[in-house]
């Protein structure tokens, strides 16, 4: 087929290169000039494991282009995507002024009947109805189109696998023309198509990721309690994640959700419930045990260095909202080095990818530290270490030499990435997340 996809983001650079690697032809537009330019010449603005050498090898083969002509894709393609930002307002509203001017150009430039419109982005529920009336009245409703939603589920540093093996797929339009095409799409890739109404298709995605958030919530806090009580959470998670009604995905305690979704998308659909009267209590919930939780890496930090920050230098590991990216959204390292900054402490940092798109959110916030380009040069002479990113090699690291190159032997660990005896028999004093207690036993 041909497809058009607005927005080269992590879901419309994706998508559009996953599409034309299953052997469609793809059309990716952008209003940055200059990202188009660099994917033209083979730079990804992102980092995602294996997208560079999908990109490179589907634009060699023609089967991905790109362009900041949105008028010639409309006209190019049969399918569009619109993958567009979508951002919070000060409000929690979803900013959806890039899907409306998508929507205008693309209902200006229609030229023949039975496009089909998708809806990529996450978009508040209703917005499937907003775009329709905007492309009917650019096109003056003829010739006919038809918008589905079909969010997307994919997960950052894995993206490439869950679009070529997607746990599901939904699709929702009540148009059957429309619902075929889009399914014919996806279905080389599995059988878990879930076809449905426009409105419950948009609650879906979001559905998904509060209740994930939820999880990641909900563990924390049991982490919190684990720390008063002595318990281990990681036990506490392990047995109730064999329950198989719950599952022991997203039971990980540490320092908080970050990225470019849940934060989001958990404050879209507060301010979605609020507009029609309801107060989504769980949510708010939610929202507020995340907040704290970076504060809390914090607490272990000040309770390592005698309950005193000013003057002391902190190593922290990781920067980015989770391995395997780059992306410094709502990370909660900013929270935590803000918090450190402004008790006085010194931050030196290092992060395996993150560290030109980590010194530009800093900036943008007005903080400023150290960021150095190896793990144990981030080290040497601070007076402790914070895990706050679980990359591998931090899970793998030389914790004789750490304990070496610190001042003194301490250890702040905000994913629970190590085992707390074998950590204290190596001399650390050892604060976790929910685990804290076992260091000491």
């Amino acid at each position: 087929m041909k497809l058009a996809v607005v927005g080269t983001g992590y879901v419309g650079l994706v998508t559009g290169t996953c599409f034309a690697d299953l052997g469609n032809e793809v059309l990716c537009v952008d209003i940055d000039e200059e990202k188009i330019n660099g994917l033209k010449r083979g730079r990804i603005p992102i980092y995602e494991p294996g997208l560079e050498e999908l990109v490179k090898r589907n634009s060699a083969a023609g089967r991905l282009r790109f362009s900041t002509e949105l008028p010639e894709a409309v006209r190019f393609a049969e399918i569009i995507f619109i993958a567009v930002g979508t951002p919070p307002l000060p409000s929690g509203e979803a900013d959806l002024s890039a899907v409306r001017s998508v929507a205008r150009t693309i209902g200006a430039n229609l030229d023949a009947p039975d496009k089909i419109v998708i809806n990529k982005s996450t978009v508040p529920v209703g917005t499937g109805d907003v775009v329709t009336a905007i492309i009917a009245e650019e096109s003056g409703g003829e010739p006919p189109f038809c918008v589905v939603s079909n969010p997307e589920f994919l997960r950052e540093g894995s993206a490439i696998g869950d679009s070529m093996e997607p746990d599901r797929v939904v699709i929702g339009t009540d148009d059957k023309y429309a619902a075929e095409k889009v399914a014919a799409l996806y279905r080389v890739l599995t059988k878990n198509i879930v076809i449905t109404d426009r409105l419950s298709a948009e609650m879906i995605k979001y559905t998904s990721n509060a209740l994930l958030a939820t999880k990641i919530s909900f563990i924390n806090e049991i982490a919190n309690i684990c720390d008063l009580v002595g318990a281990d959470v990681e036990a506490v998670a392990d047995a109730v994640g064999l329950d198989s009604r719950i599952c022991r995905a997203f039971l990980n305690a540490g320092a908080g959700y970050g990225g470019s979704c849940f934060p989001k998308d958990t404050k879209a659909l507060i301010d979605t419930a609020a507009k029609h009267g309801y107060d989504f209590q769980v949510l708010n919930a939610v929202e507020a045990v995340n907040a704290q939780q970076p504060l809390r890496l914090v607490d272990r930090l000040r309770e390592l260095l005698d309950g005193e920050l000013s003057g002391r230098t902190v190593a922290l590991w990781g920067l980015s909202f989770k391995p395997n990216t780059d992306d410094m959204r709502e990370a909660p390292s900013l929270i935590v080095i803000e918090k450190l900054l402004a008790e006085g402490a010194r931050v030196r940092a290092y992060d395996p990818v993150a560290a030109e798109t980590a010194a530009e959110a800093l900036d943008e916030l007005g903080l400023s530290i150290e960021i150095v380009d190896e793990m144990y040069a981030a080290c040497d002479g601070a007076d402790a270490l914070a895990v706050i990113t679980e990359w591998n090699q931090f899970k793998d690291a030389d914790l004789e030499r750490v304990k070496g190159l610190l001042s003194a032997p301490r250890l702040a660990d905000g994913r629970n990435i190590y085992n707390p005896a074998e950590v204290a028999e190596l001399g650390f004093t050892y604060r976790s997340m929910g685990r804290s207690a076992l260091a000491e036993r």
